[in-house]
């Protein structure tokens, strides 16, 4: 199962079907195309803060293995442990720029693949005008504070309120 964060894109003037189609969800986890192909995947998904900053790196890692006469099996040892913490914190760089942005987000969901989780999504989810107002569903599990529901205050096999021993 992957997880997801899903982001709310910001209001555009007159939109309506368009709205939902613009949400993103990021996959959270290891990406390999990030790992593999770094530079041209920050370009791909518009990262451009983080694409200079990998560019600045790389200099810095380069300049500072010249100057500190460093064999080139070390420096390419750096360069593929940068390329593996890429592929580690990518979701986090999209989640980043997308907030930046003024994207919100708006939840996480699980699902075996996007399209599974994008349904999951949208089937908790109402459009109650034709603008832009989402709201999120109401929650299915009670959150606390005794209310007259005739259920138990109490989960697991602690004893009832009430109830003496």
């Amino acid at each position: 199962m992957s997880v997801y964060s899903v982001f709310e894109p910001p209001a555009r003037n007159g939109e309506s079907v368009e709205y939902a189609e613009r949400f993103k969800f990021v996959h959270d986890g290891f990406s390999w195309s990030a790992f593999i192909f770094g530079p041209f995947w920050m370009l791909r998904h518009r990262l451009v803060l983080a694409f200079l900053g990998w560019l600045v790196l790389i200099f810095v890692i380069v300049f500072v293995s010249r100057f500190l006469s460093v064999s080139r099996g070390s420096e390419l040892i750096v360069i593929l442990l940068t390329s593996l913490l890429i592929g580690f914190e990518a979701s986090t760089l999209r989640r980043w720029t997308l907030r930046r942005r003024g994207w919100r987000d708006i939840g996480i969901v699980v699902g075996d693949e996007l399209e599974v989780a994008e349904r999951r999504f949208f089937d908790d989810w109402v459009v109650h005008d034709a603008h832009t107002t989402v709201t999120p569903p109401r929650p299915r599990y009670r959150s606390g504070g005794g209310g007259n529901t005739g259920e138990p205050d109490v989960i697991g096999l602690f004893p009832e309120p009430g109830v003496k021993r």
